[in-house]
Order: C-alpha cells, then sequence, then structure tokens
C-alpha cells in the first residue's frame, strides 16, 4: 500500500519561507511523477506544483512561479516543496500526490494522498 507523509509545516511570518516534504513508501518512488496541492477550508483543493519522475520536468501554477520550488530525491523518496517569499493567501493544508499523468494539474489525476500539512503565514 503507498503511503505518502508530509511534514515541514508550521506558522511563518508573511516573507519567510518554509520547506515540506513528502516521504513515500510502499511503490516504486521514481517510476512516478508527484505533485503538490493545496486547499483552504470551504475551497476546492488547487494545484500548486508538480515534477516529473526524474525531476528534469517542473510545472507551477501561476501564483507560486518565482517563489516556490519543487524538487525530489528519488534515493530518500522524498519530493519536497521549498517555498518562499510567504504571502498570507498561502495559508493553506499542502497535500502531496501520486500522479497517473506527468505533470497533471488536475487532482483527478492523481491517484494517493498524504494527510496534509498546515502552513499558516501571519502578516
Amino acid at each position: 500500500q503507498v503511503q505518502l507523509v508530509e511534514s515541514g509545516g508550521g506558522l511563518v511570518q508573511a516573507g519567510g519561507s518554509l520547506r515540506l516534504s513528502c516521504v513515500a513508501s510502499g511503490g516504486t518512488f521514481r517510476n512516478y511523477a508527484m505533485g503538490w496541492f493545496r486547499q483552504v477550508t470551504g475551497q476546492e483543493r488547487e494545484f500548486v506544483a508538480a515534477i516529473s519522475q526524474a525531476g528534469f520536468s517542473r510545472n507551477y501554477a501561476d501564483f507560486v512561479k518565482g517563489r516556490f520550488t519543487i524538487s525530489r530525491d528519488n534515493a530518500k523518496n522524498t519530493v519536497y516543496l521549498q517555498m518562499n517569499s510567504l504571502k498570507p493567501e498561502d495559508t493553506a493544508v499542502y497535500y502531496c500526490a501520486r500522479a497517473k499523468i506527468e505533470l497533471a494539474v488536475l487532482s483527478s489525476n492523481y491517484d494517493y494522498w498524504g494527510q496534509g500539512t498546515q502552513v499558516t503565514v501571519s502578516s
């Protein structure tokens, strides 16, 4: 059974940085593209970033371009989301997910999800 476990969330002031990690187990991590999504209570889950199996290709939502960086370490079965210049509107629960389609932006194209990690950005 595939399991994804996120960590690294927390409370940070606007302009600060956080690095999220997602460790995968139960599958062949290097064979799958991965993605990050976020969700605010009462709103739909939205795409943040995605990375290809080997890490050579990336895709970002417009609202995080230039601020967030997705990366992966296949030797550690881990995908990361480095978040810089954080804004209060980045406050959400952040989820990592395993992709069925590389660099997909729709949540329906992801088959396994982590439990999420809360990111709160204060103004």
